[in-house]
């Protein structure tokens, strides 16, 4: 894109990049136009040459409080490819957190690079200088490729950062659980139980949430087939949970009660839709559906699907209570985190009543609080 070259701090003025500062670019102008826009209040290109740090920040809605969203470190193939996934992401998250009943809006950052070799100090010590540079509008923490060791590094020059060792640790197991709730509904939901012993689930994706997700699921007596890229994440499922392990490309024509997606977005889509043979969609991942007219068509093929920002807003809940007074406690992050149950069954029944797709009446419910809450 030509038009990241100004220097700007969060506020939007033109100023000299410092030369220990990343330079913000505000580019909200110039994505208007894209389809995944969707009216949000500042997008921001993040350099710093010192590090090779190459990012996006995307703040969609502060009605309801500042914009929170995790880091994803990712080596996307363009930087219009990693803006359509930081708008998405963040749109998302105002979503997610509208419906978790928590007073924050929704943000995202995205880091384009490889988080196997191209991680350092001082990547992500840039990273928090430039979240710092918004005073508090926009709280980062952990997502894909993301660990606590480099929000510790971020924390070194911010304090807007979460999933650090002294301010909320590691989301995951939140994540992992609220995702078990959220099954745990849409079984009851759709199978008439949510007693999981003797269901079939195939888990996609075995990084940190899958992989504890698995652990929660055979504790409760389901029968896991899994897949992941990596092959050791694999044999260890196969080895810790008895899981049977298929192809990444297989997961998908598994025979399970229950599919769910912890791994990357869009993989519910025109390919891999006529190939499911479940029940339920119910899983981690971010942006499960490629389009929103996935939705529907799951729907209209009789599977229930569980809103990703709805299943999956665990990690959100937990590190959202960092910004009340009374702080965070395993105890209230546990509590909300399992109010995600009671929250889809009131989906799934107005979308009963409605006849329409779950994806879009959270949607809507969404907007609702939002607007409500300005």
């Amino acid at each position: 894109m030509d038009t990241l070259s100004t220097a700007v701090q969060s506020d939007g003025e033109d100023v000299a990049p410092d030369a220990a500062a990343p330079v913000l670019t505000d580019i909200t102008d110039d994505l208007r136009s894209m389809a995944d826009f969707d009216d949000h209040e500042n997008v921001y290109h993040v350099e710093d040459a010192a590090s090779g740090l190459n990012a996006f920040i995307a703040l969609h809605d502060s009605t309801l409080g500042p914009s929170l969203g995790g880091c994803r470190m990712w080596p996307f193939a363009t930087e219009e490819e990693a803006i359509t996934d930081v708008l998405r992401l963040s749109r998302g998250m105002s979503y997610k957190a509208a419906l978790s009943g928590v007073e924050c809006g929704g943000g995202k950052s995205v880091i384009i690079g490889d988080s196997k070799t191209d991680k350092s100090e001082a990547l992500f010590r840039a990273f928090g200088r430039a979240v710092d540079s918004f005073g508090g509008r926009y709280y980062s923490g952990e997502d894909v490729g993301v660990t606590m060791q480099d929000m510790d590094w971020a924390g070194q020059e911010t304090n807007y950062v979460f999933g650090t060792d002294d301010r909320g640790g590691d989301p995951v197991p939140t994540t992992a659980y609220g995702v078990q709730v959220g099954i745990k509904a849409a079984a009851r939901h759709r199978l008439g139980s949510e007693d999981l012993s003797g269901l079939t689930i195939a888990v996609q994706g075995l990084g940190h949430v899958g992989n504890e997700l698995c652990a929660l699921l055979r504790r409760d007596g389901a029968s896991l087939v899994v897949s992941d890229m990596d092959p050791d994440a694999v044999l260890r499922a196969v080895l810790a949970y008895g899981a049977m392990p298929v192809e990444p490309d297989e997961i998908y024509g598994v025979e399970a009660d229950v599919f769910a997606p912890c791994a990357l977005g869009a993989v519910i889509n025109d390919d891999t839709l006529p190939r499911l043979k479940c029940a339920i969609v119910a899983g981690s991942a971010n942006n499960q559906l490629a389009q929103a007219r996935h939705g529907e068509a799951l729907q209209q093929n009789r599977i229930l699907y569980a809103p990703d920002y709805v299943i999956n807003a665990g990690g959100l809940i937990a590190f959202s209570l960092w910004l009340t007074p009374e702080g965070y406690s395993q105890e209230r992050g546990d509590a909300l985190t399992a109010r995600i149950g009671g929250t889809l069954a009131t989906i799934f029944k107005r979308a009963d009543k409605e006849n329409a797709p779950t994806n879009s009446v959270a949607d809507r419910i969404a907007v609702e609080l939002i607007r409500q809450g300005g």
